[in-house]
């Protein structure tokens, strides 16, 4: 769901120290940005922030970047890092599609996929993010031993994302068709803003983790 046009978000945006302006610059040393190298993971789609935030405020040993399309929501993340100031995140306003021009081969630690738009008519499958032409594209930007963590409230996408996974080569570390009745991928877990909307209506989530 996306959020109604907030005038000025561009603007903000583009002026914001928090916001990584030319990201297709910085391939392949995104470790000089963040000043060490440290691991970096990253979240496609992040909303508005309260995932990656929450993750990078938990973990200051990691560096995170969070990947949102639409500026009106990702102005919300902007507005919560003002408050936070977190040396260890850095937002990308971008399409998914160029991660591979912006991320060089094995740089990334982990990927996260949280609540993201299933697309859901047949000829548009390529676009949702954990299709295998997605799988493809992490597979030249994460190291060999990372993991892809996804989550979802969709039933039809989470099987399409489920479906993937063999074609894509890749393979099943955990899943789980009820994430908070699930006492060991339960543990630890950060819900997004999504997430905990859904949940409170009866909503059972998704999740998979996935390795090569």
């Amino acid at each position: 769901m996306r959020l109604r046009n907030v005038t000025g978000s561009r603007e903000i945006i583009a002026g914001s120290r928090f916001v990584v302006q030319e990201p297709f610059a910085h391939k392949g040393r995104w470790s000089t940005v963040f000043g060490n190298t440290n691991p970096i993971c990253i979240e496609i789609g992040m909303g508005k922030g309260q995932f990656i935030t929450t993750l990078a405020a938990q973990n200051p040993q990691i560096n995170y970047i969070g990947i949102e399309k639409y500026s009106t929501v990702l102005l919300r993340a902007v507005q919560k890092m003002e408050v936070l100031e977190l040396s260890n995140l850095k937002f990308i306003r971008m399409d998914a599609e160029d991660i591979c021009e912006v991320f060089g081969k094995g740089e990334v630690a982990k990927l996260y996929l949280n609540f993201s738009d299933p697309w859901p008519k047949d000829r548009h499958a390529k676009r949702r993010l954990p299709s295998r032409q997605f799988l493809a594209r992490y597979h030249q930007i994460l190291s060999p031993d990372a993991y892809v963590e996804f989550k979802t409230d969709n039933q039809a996408l989470f099987d399409f994302a489920l479906e993937e996974i063999t074609p894509a080569g890749w393979q099943v570390e955990a899943v789980t068709r009820d994430l908070h009745h699930d006492a060991v991928l339960n543990q630890g877990n950060i819900m997004t803003e999504y997430e905990q909307r859904f949940s409170e209506k009866g909503n059972p989530i998704y999740k998979y983790i996935i390795y090569r």
